[in-house]
């Protein structure tokens, strides 16, 4: 399922990312509706934000990174939403007030939204969990990888030859991972330990997550946006979670409902690889993040962690599993979907293009909002003199 002929940016969203233009090269802080970027350092240079205490030094918005805001109060952050929220519309009318502020988004670049220390990422969907219940799985990754390049280099590595001999080559199996990026507001301090109770306050918002390139989405979706969809867990933790990951608050809150769809596209043919959801995680982002903190390493404004692959049991129509979020889980008979065997769509080839989604319906009025679009093109291996 895809909303691709709605904007995902809808005025229940109000996401946050970063973006230049040609006209203004330097990389700043901006917001989305419907098919316009708004420009929030202009905004708060002509005082948008002044009844909101933490914006003294008018500074906030313009740097080429969103940590300052994020480490806001979770107060403050509401109040600027919440101005964002009731002021876009009515300044979107204005034509003197739109020409200063609004930005197609067809004309803007966007940038990896936050100076990165730390990224870690999970492997926590039931299939991948199935031989160790007890708490999530994680490693930790380089900063250096996550971007929001739209390209992706087929990788080298050590594999066997025909023959038997080991060789370094490029892959033949070139896969991508359907995640998410969950991005840290609150930092912790080392020597702390996360209560679960506490964590959705140390979360900013979350991307779109390729766990093959580490790609993000460009806009960050908070958790004020995300709270309209608080959901039960889909998949029964069993045996139940230790003491430190056991959700305390209600069973309806556990976790998220974001539903992940993600297509490739080849030759012009666009193909349907995956459609999931973020609750059918088998361990949610909120015991992630507890987990992460366990050990009291502490957590620092504008970290990210990926959830690891969001495969799920899920089927269609015709009792395939349309729920398995990356091509190596379906490199298996029984795993395949007949949408691509027909064409020998295996792995993907040089020139094909994955397009994630993630979209959400919020409970209380119905609106749809979303994560945009995480595009990543394959592009041939580098050649090597070897």
């Amino acid at each position: 399922m895809s909303h691709s002929s709605s904007t995902p940016f809808t005025v229940d969203n109000i996401p946050f990312g970063v973006i230049s233009t040609n006209d203004n090269p330097n990389p700043r802080c901006a917001t989305a509706l419907g098919h316009d970027a708004i420009d929030l350092s202009a905004l708060e240079s002509d005082g948008f934000f002044d009844a909101i205490p933490e914006f003294c030094d008018k500074s906030i918005f313009s740097k080429p990174y969103l940590n300052d805001f994020a480490g806001f109060f979770i107060e403050s952050r509401r109040q600027a939403r919440h101005l964002l929220r009731g002021s876009l519309l009515q300044l979107r009318e204005d034509e003197t007030q739109a020409h200063r502020y609004f930005i197609a988004l067809s004309r803007v670049k966007g940038y990896y939204p936050m100076q990165t220390n730390n990224f870690s990422d999970f492997y926590c969907s039931q299939e991948h969990a199935q031989n160790l219940h007890s708490s999530p799985k994680l490693h930790h990754c380089k900063d250096e990888s996550l971007n929001v390049e739209t390209t992706l280099t087929r990788p080298h590595g050590v594999f066997k030859d025909d023959v038997g001999e080991y060789t370094f080559t490029p892959t033949k199996k070139s896969d991508m991972e359907l995640e998410m990026g969950v991005f840290i507001s609150k930092p912790l301090i080392p020597g702390q330990v996360l209560d679960i109770k506490n964590v959705a306050d140390h979360i900013f918002g979350f991307v779109i997550l390729t766990g093959f390139g580490t790609s993000i989405s460009p806009w960050i979706v908070t958790m004020d946006a995300l709270a309209a969809v608080k959901s039960a867990v889909m998949i029964k933790q069993d045996p139940g979670p230790l003491p430190h990951l056991t959700w305390k608050g209600n069973d309806g809150d556990a976790t998220l409902d974001i539903h992940l769809p993600a297509h490739s596209l080849r030759n012009e043919k666009l193909y349907d690889f995956t459609e999931t959801n973020l609750n059918e995680l088998y361990w949610t982002p909120f015991q992630q993040l507890t987990h992460l903190d366990s050990a009291g390493e502490g957590l620092t404004t504008g970290d990210i962690f990926g959830t690891g692959t969001i495969s799920s049991a899920r089927v269609n129509a015709d009792g395939e599993k349309v729920g398995l979020a990356c091509l190596v889980e379906r490199s298996l008979p029984h795993t395949s979907l007949s949408c691509l065997k027909e064409d020998g769509i295996l792995w993907f080839e040089d020139g094909d293009e994955v397009i994630m989604e993630g979209f959400c319906t919020n409970k209380a009025t119905g609106c749809y909002f979303g994560f945009g679009q995480c595009r990543t093109t394959n592009t041939p291996a580098v050649k090597l003199d070897l």
